[in-house]
C-alpha cells in the first residue's frame, strides 16, 4: 500500500543561530529598550509606534518582530482589518493622515538606499502637518530602533516566537 504523506502542512522549525546578542552583551537589552522608551516619552500614541515597527520588520522580514508587533496591536485594540491591511496602506481605507505620514516615514527611512534622498521635501512636508517636532523624533528613535532589532534577528535567524 502507497502510504501518501502531506508534507505541505508540516511544520518547518527554525531554530536561531545564536543566543540574542541584546542579552549576550552587557547593558545590551537596557541600551535597545532604552532607545524604545525615548520613543515612547515623546507622547506618540503606543498603536501608532507598533504600527510603524510592524511595517518596518515587514519590509526587513523580521519574523519574530512581525508577529511580536501584530500581536502587541490587536492586543491593544487595533481592529484586524486595520492591521491586516498595513503591508498594503496605500490602496487600505483604514489609515488617518497621520498614520500613513508616519508609514511613508518609516518605509523611506527603512529603504535608505532604495533614493538618493530618502525623505524627500514632499514627506518632510507632510510630517510637518502631522507631526510636531518631538513626534517626529520619536517617530525617528522608533524606526530606527526597529531598524536595530530587525538587523540583529535577521542576522542570527530569530524565530517567530522564541525568546
Amino acid at each position: 500500500m502507497n502510504q501518501n504523506t502531506n508534507t505541505t502542512s508540516t511544520v518547518i522549525e527554525h531554530k536561531a543561530r545564536m543566543p540574542h546578542p541584546a542579552f549576550l552583551l552587557e547593558g545590551g537589552i537596557d541600551a535597545l529598550t532604552g532607545v524604545n522608551r525615548i520613543a515612547q516619552s515623546s507622547g506618540l500614541p503606543d498603536a501608532l509606534l507598533q504600527l510603524v515597527s510592524l511595517r518596518a520588520s515587514q519590509l526587513n522580514g523580521c519574523s519574530w518582530c512581525v508577529v511580536d508587533h501584530t500581536k502587541q496591536l490587536l492586543d491593544g485594540g487595533t481592529a484586524p482589518e486595520h492591521v491586516a491591511a498595513i503591508a498594503a496602506w496605500r490602496d487600505a481605507p483604514y489609515f488617518t493622515a497621520r498614520e500613513r505620514a508616519a508609514l511613508a516615514f518609516t518605509e523611506a527611512l527603512t529603504r535608505l538606499a532604495d533614493h538618493h534622498d530618502p525623505v524627500s521635501d514632499e514627506l518632510w512636508a507632510e510630517m510637518l502637518d502631522c507631526f510636531d517636532r518631538r513626534e517626529i523624533s520619536g517617530l525617528l528613535f522608533e524606526i530606527g530602533a526597529i531598524n536595530v532589532w530587525n538587523r540583529i534577528n535577521a542576522a542570527i535567524r530569530q524565530p517567530a516566537g522564541a525568546r
